[in-house]
């Protein structure tokens, strides 16, 4: 085994998917190599999630699983990430044999940590965001981060804790790390933010709109996407510039969490129903053929009967695409502890399964609307499931496996025939 070999397990969000780039592409850097098999590693990195419930137990449990090789092999083993800015040192104490904790603050002071410095979970004023040594792993598409941390503070998320304060990159820097990833060859940009829309350059004030609209106008960046956004940071800027460059995608994912005004002041969301709607109108005016998705939290405490069905009902009427819908989960050290018990397990399950049951109609409608439609495909590569077919996303981000010629460049834009909806994706045959 070398010397110099790491292997790195990520859980959770884009944001951990990004933070995973970042530190491989500052090992590769200083002449480490990554390695699939963990047992083939003389560095092991566990990029933990925090979001889900009992997050830390299984972080734990793989830590566990790990003592083992520990003992056979000169390994070093780190935990990184929401869990380990959660847990801190108390992962030294119950799992002595983990070397190192590193919050998602030290991405970039990865040098420090693996000179000595065992537990790293405060959050430096210099983030060192060096976007030139990513290894992004997609070859059309480059993940951004234009915004880290949150200051929304609602009582069920661990985020402000996790990940701190707002942190804005500066506008230029971002403008230039695009720049790059095209230069590079990608032809797809994501940007990525906790709360992306509430991008604010430190230095010249600029806001997320101004931000979309430069990227857009990068000469190259065939499609730009960005999340997670949230209602209340939602303004005229930003929708005109997403109306106004059709490389933006017509896909935005924007979180509701409940149909309840009563939940979502429990939840300290800063919007009611009726506001939040105002928001879609004002989206859906603007852009008529935007796809909206969204995530759902049931059983929140407090959360009755009717407030369920306040839920459903939006659902209903916002006509989402997509939905992501989750039981609440309490969060160590989140005001909604204190806010009383959630609902019943059982009860949440149901409320859960009736949320799908009553999304799954309007998804149907929205796929079986594309039959016959010739629709841009950005082409990935082969797909997954099925490697003799060609893979590719919508510009409102279906994805479409096709039949075609692999041949074709990755990252073009091309026109398929949708023939058929499946249960989450489209298929047809490309024409163009």
């Amino acid at each position: 085994m070398s010397d110099q070999t790491f292997f790195i397990e990520t859980w959770g969000c884009q944001m951990n998917d990004l933070d995973t780039q970042r530190l491989s592409g500052n090992l590769k850097l200083r002449g480490w190599t990554r390695v699939d098999d963990e047992s083939e590693a003389s560095l092991i990195l566990l990029n933990t999630c925090s979001i889900r419930d009992k997050a830390e137990q299984k972080v734990f449990s793989r830590l566990g699983e790990l003592r083992e090789l520990k003992s056979r092999n000169d390994v070093r083993i780190g935990v990184a990430g929401c869990v380990a800015q959660q847990e801190g040192d108390r992962i030294l104490k119950r799992a002595p044999w983990v070397d190192f904790v590193m919050g998602p603050g030290n991405v970039g002071h990865l040098d420090e940590v693996l000179e000595g410095k065992r537990v790293a979970t405060d959050f430096p004023e210099d983030r060192r965001y060096d976007y030139l040594t990513m290894d992004r792993p997609s070859a059309t598409k480059a993940q951004v981060t234009i915004i880290e941390g949150c200051n929304k503070n609602c009582t069920f998320c661990i985020v402000p804790t996790t990940r701190g304060r707002e942190v804005s990159r500066p506008f230029d820097d971002v403008v230039a790390e695009v720049r790059a990833a095209i230069d590079s060859g990608r032809v797809e940009i994501e940007l990525l933010g906790q709360t992306v829309n509430a991008y604010r350059c430190p230095i010249t004030g600029r806001d997320f709109g101004a931000l979309l609209s430069a990227v857009a106008e990068v000469p190259g960046v065939l499609r730009l996407r960005f999340m997670t956004s949230h209602p209340a940071e939602v303004n005229d800027s930003m929708i005109a510039a997403m109306r106004d460059h059709r490389n933006i995608s017509r896909y935005l994912h924007l979180p509701v969490q409940s149909g309840s005004s009563r939940v979502l002041r429990r939840m300290k969301r800063l919007y009611s129903r009726e506001k939040y709607l105002e928001v879609m109108a004002r989206i859906r005016e603007a852009i008529p053929e935007i796809h909206f998705s969204t995530d759902i939290i049931v059983g929140f405490p407090g959360e009755t009967e009717e407030d369920f069905q306040e839920t459903i009902s939006l659902i209903e009427e916002v006509g989402y695409g997509s939905l992501f819908a989750f039981k609440y989960s309490p969060r160590p050290g989140t005001p909604s502890l204190k806010i009383g018990e959630p609902v019943d397990d059982a009860i949440a399950s149901d409320r859960l399964t009736r949320i799908f049951e009553a999304h799954e109609r309007i998804k149907r409608e929205r796929l079986d609307s594309y039959r016959g439609k010739v629709l841009p495909v950005l082409y990935d590569g082969p797909s997954r499931n099925d490697p003799s077919m060609m893979t590719g996303r919508t510009d409102d981000n279906w994805v479409v496996n096709f039949s075609g010629d692999p041949a074709i460049p990755l990252g073009s834009l091309i026109g398929v025939r949708i023939d058929h909806a499946q249960h989450h994706t489209l298929r047809g045959e490309a024409v163009t």
